[in-house]
């Protein structure tokens, strides 16, 4: 997949395509659904249309609310990434700035996606919104199709067996109220983050369980507490899944500053420092809390790997 940073930099053979625009946070089962009809359409097509994405970045929410708790799902690197398993063509990344928050609804379509992207077919998601105000929807899309000659597809919010619709605010909030399992079935994979590992103070290796350190950053701050995880690592360009359980938060038995994900692999001992590494959570195990000392402490982590452990031999590899 091919990225550009700007529609005006966007080559002749990946305009007039198929587009899905969306900010796509989480590319959660509904987005997948938005972006996969503009697939279709594409491929559908004679002769075959390109398929592209059209999102932007930073999310508007940093741009109006830059004062709230990190929230991002994916950031972009991660829904990049999701975007480009979907074998998605290109993807062309706006930024978001007051300049672009300002601009009307109907010169984002006459700019970008009709003289910029000379789109063929346009798909959004049914709560779609856009430009000053947010005035632009799928009505103005759909109106503005017709007089510019490109042809527009609204698609409706997609529902689980419950009649829930998929959207990234469940994904969040199952999230936030220690539900990874739940936020994976919206998600259609499970939650993960991925970092830098980093140097922490080493406790972990001399009480006998090393970790893996990783700053959460704009991540969304899941319930803290001891999850059972699963912690890819490259290897030379397939992703190697290991077992491993990993506490998030603030470990107050030590009372440090700042959000940390320790990942403790079992069965492992390479250097994994200045290495990216994707931890899912896969179950919430319990609550963060502080222990009274070392040995309290040691004995608790005990548990909790025997207990990753058997959840993680019962859940097919990733």
């Amino acid at each position: 997949m091919r990225i550009y940073r700007h529609y005006k930099d966007l080559p002749a053979e990946f305009r007039g395509g198929a587009v899905a625009v969306g900010n796509f946070d989480g590319v959660h089962v509904g987005h997948r659904e938005v972006i996969g009809e503009a697939g279709l359409i594409a491929r559908a097509s004679t002769p075959k249309l390109p398929w592209g994405v059209l999102t932007f970045e930073p999310h508007p929410r940093l741009l109006f609310q830059p004062d709230q708790p990190p929230f991002r799902l994916s950031p972009f690197r991660i829904k990049a990434r999701h975007i480009e398993e979907m074998g998605v063509d290109f993807m062309v990344v706006l930024q978001f700035d007051r300049e672009f928050a300002r601009q009307p609804a109907e010169k984002f379509i006459d700019d970008v996606l009709v003289g910029g992207l000379r789109a063929r077919h346009v798909v959004a998601g049914y709560d779609f919104l856009f430009g000053n105000g947010r005035r632009g929807n799928c009505s103005m899309l759909l109106g503005m199709g017709q007089a510019h000659g490109y042809g527009f597809t609204c698609v409706p919010a997609v529902t689980d067996n419950d009649g829930e619709p998929y959207s990234s605010t469940r994904v969040r909030d199952f999230l936030q109220s220690g539900d990874p399992v739940s936020a994976a079935a919206v998600l259609g994979r499970p939650f993960e983050i991925e970092g830098r590992v980093e140097h922490g103070d080493r406790r972990g290796r001399t009480i006998g369980f090393p970790t893996a350190n990783l700053h959460l950053d704009e991540y969304i701050h899941p319930t803290f507490g001891v999850y059972a995880v699963r912690a890819g690592i490259d290897r030379g360009g397939q992703t190697h899944w290991i077992d491993g359980v990993a506490n998030m938060g603030l470990r107050p038995t030590y009372e440090t500053s700042g959000v940390t994900l320790e990942v403790h692999l079992f069965d492992f001992d390479e250097d994994l420092y200045g290495k990216h590494l994707r931890v899912a959570l896969i179950e919430h195990l319990r609550p963060e809390r502080k222990f009274a000392g070392l040995t309290e402490l040691q004995t608790q982590i005990a548990k909790d790997v025997t207990r990753a452990r058997e959840i993680l031999s019962a859940i097919p590899p990733m």
